[in-house]
């Protein structure tokens, strides 16, 4: 039986049909894959910047440095002159400019009032990691924070040299910063430290980045340079997530994988 002309028209008028509705849903389906492949890629991880102390230099961060490349991270440690606050905190803000993407910022010390304002008003960063560091209110100095509490066993052990820049007295150096470190390890540190202009510890910051990133606090109970009260007080104060460990001030060398444990998780907590 012969089809008509309109009969075949008309199953060419379904199959069409039939196929414009297959390849829309292939296409969504595609779609749909794409998207949860998408939802389900992990989150680039954050780089890591790391400021020092006063007296030391990147370097002492080394431990800690290779545990974070190992978990992928991308880490710079920045090396600040300390001759003056300002100088430092434009430093460390080049360093932090200079970053792809999310960055996370360590401070330690004296190194805690540097990122305390080089990293105010900049979206890249994502997070604030205290070391047992300095986090003070804008127009606050380092002098002013040591004030509201007895003076920590440093302040016996720092010698000023011909120019006004300040150093550790390389026979308390071990007692004072060092003491849960191996001897020989404390030496060489003593031997290679930095000096640190007196004017530093008493300029004062102009913005305090905490107020409005995320931190992290590391208490150190045993520290010979900042009090733990006084940790805890600026710990309380920032609004931090704080973790105590029973370390010198040099938790970094000392306890290394704590240290890293604690600026992974910040990190990850970053980018969710």
């Amino acid at each position: 039986m012969f089809l008509t002309l309109r009969k075949v028209r008309g199953i060419l008028l379904v199959l069409l049909l039939v196929g414009s509705v297959v390849v829309s849903l292939l296409i969504n389906r595609s779609e749909s894959v794409v998207t949860q492949q998408v939802s389900q890629m992990p989150h680039p991880k954050p780089s890591i910047v790391i400021v020092p102390g006063g007296f030391f230099d990147g370097t002492s961060w080394q431990h800690v440095i290779s545990l974070l490349q190992q978990d992928s991270y991308t880490v710079t440690a920045v090396q600040n002159p300390l001759i003056s606050l300002p100088d430092d905190i434009a430093t460390t803000k080049r360093v932090i400019d200079a970053q792809h993407g999310p960055v996370v910022v360590v401070g330690h010390s004296y190194g805690g009032d540097v990122i305390t304002a080089a990293a105010a008003n900049n979206p890249q960063v994502k997070a604030l990691i205290y070391v047992s560091a300095f986090a003070p209110e804008p127009d606050e100095s380092i002098s002013q924070l040591n004030g509201k509490y007895p003076p920590p066993l440093i302040s016996t052990a720092l010698v000023t040299d011909t120019a006004d820049f300040l150093y550790v007295d390389r026979k308390k150096f071990h007692e004072v910063l060092a003491q849960d470190i191996p001897t020989v390890k404390a030496q060489v540190l003593a031997a290679t430290q930095k000096h640190a202009a007196k004017a530093v510890f008493a300029q004062a910051v102009d913005s305090a980045a905490w107020q409005s990133i995320p931190s992290w606090y590391l208490v150190t109970q045993g520290d010979g340079v900042i009090n733990s009260e006084l940790q805890r007080f600026i710990a309380k104060r920032i609004g931090a997530k704080t973790t105590e460990i029973k370390s010198s001030h040099l938790s970094y060398i000392s306890h290394p994988r704590e240290v890293a444990n604690l600026i992974i998780k910040a990190a990850s907590s970053a980018v969710k």
